[in-house]
């Protein structure tokens, strides 16, 4: 059994957008794979990782309507506790920022920072690829927030390769209304065909001519994000707005010249309950330097 001293660690969770989502195919078992390229962002969630002697793993402020077994961040502690036969337990304290059913990869966020602070915590001194390994247990992204950087994302999820992307602002807007992506991934209407492309190829024009083959199914499910979109195009006449993920949140690219500052005033008037922020890309993810890269 692994023993530990009471200690408290703060991290920052971080977002991301899906700049394009392919769907390029289906295994026999049912399972997607996809082409997409994954940005960090500086909207984040804040998880706070408190070591008790108690043999447990606790939320201090559990989300409303979510049971333990559906909590990610509880998920997330519950194997790796088991996992490092760790004696003792933790208490959790989840800061919201990143809305729910949003396709910002908020939930594989926390369980990925959940994973990294518990094995600093823990002293069980696991690599990248073990973490990664009980990552995909809990998600298909999670093994990208442990990865640490902006990346080219293939097959489920599991193929991850790092790239470089230029730092640029980002408008993101959800429009309050979440959306269950099996409900997109189970629609018969849903594209699957999608003829792969090459890093280089995306690298070549990162912010156009790619698409999120989710986003027409999401359009049909949930109105809100269609009004999302035009509600960028009227903002931002030549931008190139999409969806991020599975939905509901969009987004664009923000050019150099962009008047921010009049920006934030239409922010002010979005629809009510709409959320909208300028965010930044990030080049990593602010827990990068507590896991080994062996």
């Amino acid at each position: 059994m692994t023993e530990v001293k009471q200690a408290t660690l703060e991290l920052s969770c971080p977002a991301k957008l899906n700049l394009f989502l392919h769907i390029v195919g289906r295994r026999s078992d049912g399972y997607h794979l996809l082409q997409s390229a994954f940005q960090l962002i500086d909207w984040c969630d804040t998880v706070t990782l408190k070591t008790i002697p108690e043999n447990e793993v606790r939320r201090s402020n559990p989300i409303p309507g979510v049971p333990p077994e559906q909590d990610l961040v509880v998920r997330a502690a519950r194997l790796l506790k088991e996992f490092g036969k760790v004696s003792s337990g933790v208490e959790i304290h989840l800061q919201k920022e990143i809305p729910m059913g949003a396709g910002l990869g908020g939930g594989s966020s926390d369980a990925a920072s959940t994973l990294i602070g518990l094995n600093q915590l823990w002293n069980l001194h696991l690599d990248k690829a073990s973490l990664s390994q009980l990552g995909l247990q809990l998600g298909a992204d999670v093994p990208f927030f442990i990865f640490g950087h902006n990346a080219f994302v293939e097959g489920i999820g599991e193929q991850i390769q790092g790239i470089a992307l230029e730092n640029r602002d980002f408008l993101v807007i959800f429009p309050n209304k979440g959306i269950a992506t099996a409900s997109i991934f189970l629609d018969s209407k849903l594209t699957r065909d999608h003829a792969p492309i090459t890093i280089d190829g995306f690298l070549a024009s990162p912010l156009s001519n790619h698409l999120n083959d989710c986003q027409a199914v999401a359009m049909r499910i949930c109105p809100e994000v269609k009004q999302a979109l035009d509600w960028i195009s009227v903002a931002l006449p030549n931008s190139e707005p999409r969806m991020s993920g599975s939905g509901s949140s969009v987004f664009t690219a923000l050019a150099a010249k962009t008047d921010t500052a009049k920006l934030e005033n239409l922010l002010q008037n979005l629809p009510k309950g709409w959320v909208g922020r300028i965010v930044r890309g990030l080049n990593k993810n602010p827990a990068y330097n507590l896991i080994s890269s062996d």
